[in-house]
């Protein structure tokens, strides 16, 4: 009970302090991936952690499970659509080509990865964290547009990211066996098909009803959010049952949830805003907790492929995804810079290593996974405030037609339901 005393005692401290820290460069990741890492000098949490590993893995994929639910089930629409849309855009080309450049650059970094290793190691580290950025993506220093960007962009790409991670982990395991067809095949029927027909059944069918309840009365608005909260368990349910992936259900349920139950995602603030934080302050601190114990085996190739990962391999893919929208030069670097990686790559990192796949470059694509994490939460940390206070003065000169000023999808939704 070590580790769960010491996670609540540093919830407890942060709550207390929070408001002051807001004002600061320390950013609750770090504390509490301090906190997680000062942990590693007590034998009594490293044996815990040796012998609870699976119950911390479930909440850890529980914790990715509820974020891709409440993330898709945000999204409308209306804020993929049109040609210089920023969220289509860095989720289309930017997320796309973030893959392929994770690839060709841990190939030159890592040679002796497989090309399908790669892909995984490139998957892996494609999501973006808003939970790391929250202080971006909430400053009212930053034009709504691109925080709004910045926001749907890491609320979609996790999910999004998921079937690159299965596809080419079937491939390599295929690469390793020989089985070639049996593995792919597989991997589309259980993973995929799975997942999208489970995800899309509780999805259609848990929205209906939730919205049948509540035009009829039978169900009080204070309770909607539990029964909402309970669409993404029903899909680990069924997905552990039938071998499908739970998180390619829990996005697909989340966006089919809104076809019958519009006001899903609204139900979902409370709780992920809430509780939905300690999952992710929880796997931040059980992460810096197991990676304390593997610094002495990071390299200089995984810190060099570490800093590509927040930097070439991320703002060359977003810069050259948006072209065309006119944005300006500062603005293009500042959406480039945060990508931070975070609770999704931690969580994926986990899921592939759980599957015991025996893959050669299994040992590097691990420690490259926990180095940059590690480096994205201090450096995105630190650097967020000053970074905000810079930008605003770079586009303070631009006027009000900027492409920068246009308004949101969530404006003009705004505007319409009034």
């Amino acid at each position: 009970m070590i580790i769960i005393a010491a996670f609540i005692t540093t919830v407890f401290l942060y709550g207390l302090v929070s408001g002051r820290l807001e004002r600061t460069i320390l950013t609750a990741p770090i504390l509490f991936a301090a906190s997680g890492a000062l942990m590693h000098f007590s034998h009594e949490a490293l044996r815990e952690l040796t012998i609870d590993r699976q119950d911390l893995l479930l909440m850890a994929e529980l914790g990715l499970v509820m974020t891709l639910f409440t993330d898709a089930s945000r999204v409308r629409p209306s804020m993929l659509r049109g040609e210089t849309n920023l969220p289509a855009r860095l989720l289309s080309v930017g997320m796309l080509l973030t893959i392929a450049s994770g690839m060709v650059c841990a190939k030159l970094v890592f040679p002796q990865l497989t090309w399908p290793e790669t892909g995984i190691l490139a998957s892996i580290l494609a999501p973006t964290d808003a939970g790391l950025g929250q202080i971006i993506v909430s400053s009212p220093h930053v034009p709504p547009r691109i925080r709004q960007a910045l926001n749907v962009e890491a609320g979609l790409n996790d999910g999004l990211s998921v079937p690159f991670l299965m596809f080419f982990i079937a491939l390599a395991v295929a690469r390793e066996t020989g089985q070639h067809g049996g593995v792919l095949a597989r991997y589309l029927i259980e993973q995929l098909g799975y997942g999208t027909l489970i995800g899309l059944g509780i999805g259609l069918v848990g929205g209906c009803l939730l919205n049948l309840a509540l035009r009829r009365r039978w169900m009080a608005e204070s309770a909607a959010q539990l029964g909402v909260v309970a669409l993404p368990i029903f899909c680990v349910l069924a997905a552990e049952s039938s071998g499908a992936s739970m998180f390619i259900a829990a996005f697909v349920a989340g966006l089919a949830t809104q076809v019958a139950f519009s006001e899903v995602g609204q139900q979902n603030v409370e709780f992920t805003e809430e509780w939905g934080q300690l999952f992710n302050f929880f796997v931040f601190f059980l992460f810096a907790l197991s990676c304390a114990g593997a610094l002495s085996q990071f390299n200089f190739a995984i810190f060099v492929y570490s800093v590509l990962s927040l930097t070439l391999i991320r703002m060359v893919p977003v810069a050259i995804a948006l072209r065309g929208t006119h944005l300006s030069r500062p603005t293009t670097l500042f959406m480039g810079w945060f990508g931070p990686r975070g609770l999704a790559s931690i969580v994926l990192g986990l899921v592939y290593l759980e599957g015991d796949t025996g893959l050669q470059g299994e040992s590097t694509i691990k420690l490259t996974v926990m180095a940059t994490v590690l480096l994205s939460i201090v450096a995105h940390g630190l650097s967020a405030l000053p970074s905000i206070n810079r930008y605003a003065k770079s586009i303070a000169s631009l006027g009000d037609h900027a492409p920068e000023h246009a308004s949101t999808a969530a404006d003009r939704v705004s505007s319409d339901e009034a």
